[in-house]
């Protein structure tokens, strides 16, 4: 009986000592996944080409030829493109489409002998906090399944929750990997803003967007991310840095006399809930008794970080999107006599509501006599968020702050108040509009059994000392 939580770390050991095979494992796997997907809705597609690719990864390791990953099965967001399955981003625009590359990301996961299980469900060109927007259909959060998994990249958190696959690749781009991991128990990191190349990830943000690993514990983050990390010729903003062994810097013992927490009041106001409260307050006390400095700090521009997030999101969004015009790929109006019919009915009937919706505000706040009135202010505002945290991380390590302001929703409990939906990244944005990385940390359930997750995050390029941080916390301080 192959046992449905194995790690990342374990299945390697397994794998290498013939003791399970990558074909037991893979098959097992593509079993649970056809069981639990009827009522998660995690997976769009699934690759049924996995055994074939499972078989290869055995014989590397018969032959002694494994890579990092071999034969470890990993699930991918929908808007990362893969040649071998459709990317369709959740909308009926892409529906079918079939990439002509992979992208950065995926290549590396092949090469390290990754398994792709197959592709995930999200929010439609991941607008979105719930993965309710996804023009097939919303996920279900495998905790209670009447509940959202969060988003946008539901879908992989929900995949990793429920032990269909032991990690899964999304997409952050305000939150979209810290949100959903929190609602659904699982660690999810954002890497810094060009640690890991976005080429082949579908534009939303470009400017914000970040892939990163979901995992359920620190240490398979730690190995997925020394993968996918490093520099990419074809991404421009991609950083020509070292990427460190995270896995092995785990080993490294703490200073704790000399690590000073941050803990600012602005994350700890009116709306967040009592519960989340309580649990990330106790940590923090857990973590003064132990040793660490924890200290009060100020980020005096956060509250601006909602309106400037959404303000630049949806420029960019609209900008992103105007390739999408039935023209070069995907759906194409067939009721259309000019060309301008073509553009406007393709996007008519091929987009959702939400896309519509973005696109629409981004449109507006790029216009004459806006410009400077909405997108070039929040650029402004955006500069000082960014150095409220270079200030703040003067005097301290890291910092701690809530993932979310409740626990998981129920399906539809948002869907008339899109102002409501939007305050669910209150937390997060902040991260992708400073660049920095930060990681969700499973911290324990709420009282009617939901998960509960804090937000841990760093310096630009400090994922491993982010990541060592986050272990000794998981390791030591958030068993109940």
């Amino acid at each position: 009986m192959i046992p449905d939580n194995l790690s990342i770390s374990e299945l390697r050991k397994l794998f290498v000592k013939r003791e399970i095979s990558p074909v037991e494992f893979i098959t097992k796997k593509i079993e649970v996944i056809h069981k639990k997907n009827p009522v998660l809705n995690a997976y769009l597609h699934i690759n049924e080409q996995c055994i074939d690719e499972a078989n290869k990864s055995q014989q590397r390791y018969l032959k002694g030829q494994a890579g990092e990953l071999d034969g470890i099965p990993i699930a991918i967001k929908d808007n990362i493109c893969t040649t071998d399955q459709p990317t369709t981003c959740a909308s009926k625009i892409l529906q079918g489409y079939m990439s002509p590359y992979d992208a950065h990301v995926i290549v590396n996961l092949k090469r390290a002998g990754a398994v792709i299980t197959g592709k995930t469900n999200l929010d439609e060109f991941a607008f979105g906090s719930s993965t309710e927007n996804s023009a097939f259909g919303p996920t279900r959060n495998p905790f209670d399944i009447q509940r959202v998994p969060g988003g946008s990249s539901g879908g992989s958190a929900a995949s990793v929750a429920s032990f269909m696959v032991p990690a899964a690749i999304g997409s952050d781009t305000g939150g979209s990997i810290r949100q959903p991991a929190s609602l659904c128990g699982v660690v999810g990191l954002k890497p810094t803003y060009g640690r890991v190349s976005r080429y082949g990830l579908v534009a939303f943000g470009s400017s914000l967007d970040q892939i990163g690993p979901f995992a359920n514990n620190v240490r398979d983050v730690c190995i997925i991310l020394k993968v996918i990390a490093g520099y990419d010729e074809h991404d421009s903003t991609c950083c020509n840095i070292d990427v460190p062994d995270y896995e092995k810097s785990l080993e490294k013992p703490l200073k704790k006399n000399e690590i000073s927490i941050g803990v600012p009041e602005e994350y700890f106001e009116e709306g967040l809930s009592t519960e989340i409260r309580e649990k990330i307050n106790r940590l923090l006390d857990n973590l003064s008794n132990d040793g660490f400095c924890v200290k009060k700090i100020n980020l005096p521009h956060t509250r601006y970080g909602i309106a400037t997030y959404y303000i630049l999101a949806t420029a960019e969004a609209s900008t992103n999107l105007a390739r999408f015009d039935g023209v070069k790929f995907g759906y194409r109006s067939s009721n259309s006599k000019t060309i301008f019919e073509l553009y406007t009915n393709s996007r008519g009937e091929g987009f959702g509501e939400e896309v519509k919706r973005r696109i629409i505000l981004g449109t507006f706040v790029l216009s004459s006599g806006y410009y400077e009135a909405y997108y070039l202010k929040s650029q402004k505002v955006r500069t000082l968020i960014k150095r409220d945290f270079e200030n703040a991380f003067q005097s301290v390590n890291f910092i701690i702050t809530p993932t979310t302001p409740e626990t998981a929703f129920k399906l539809g409990e948002k869907s008339n108040d899109r102002l409501k939906m939007y305050l669910s990244d209150i937390f997060t944005v902040n991260a992708n509009l400073a660049g920095i990385p930060g990681i969700n940390l499973p911290v324990g359930l709420s009282s009617d059994k939901l998960p509960i997750g804090v937000q841990i995050l760093a310096p630009a390029f400090r994922e491993e000392d982010l990541l060592r941080f986050a272990y000794y916390i998981e390791q030591n301080l958030t068993k109940e």
